[in-house]
């Protein structure tokens, strides 16, 4: 039974910093890039961050870079993001995904909440 559970969301004051993290079981985790998306209310999930499957390439959308950073361990089949300087625009629910790095086949997270707020 594939498996991503997120944890590590909540409230957070601006300027402040979380980690999320992704555990993952059911499938071969090193197999999979893995991502982070989120999506605020009343507006698209977008993604965040993502990381190839051996940990060798990240990328960020531009509203993040230099203050998120996004992790992995195969070992532990878990996938981590490290958010700092958390901004207001940040609130979302946060969802991580997994891609095959070679099929299609892909599953998402049931998402935590993230909340920027003084």
């Amino acid at each position: 039974q594939v498996q991503l559970v997120e944890s590590g969301g909540g409230l957070a004051q601006p300027g402040g910093s979380l980690r999320l993290s992704c555990a993952a079981s059911g499938f071969t985790f090193s197999f999979y890039a893995m991502s982070w998306y989120r999506q605020a209310p009343g507006k698209e999930r977008e993604l965040v961050a993502a990381i190839a499957s051996a940990g060798d390439s990240t990328n960020y959308v531009d509203s993040v870079k230099g203050r998120f950073t996004i992790s992995r361990d195969n070992a532990k089949n878990t996938v981590y993001l490290q958010m700092n300087s958390l901004k207001p625009e940040d609130t979302a629910v946060y969802y991580c995904k997994a891609v095959h790095k070679r099929t299609t086949a892909n599953y998402w997270g049931q998402g935590t909440q993230v909340t920027v707020s003084s």
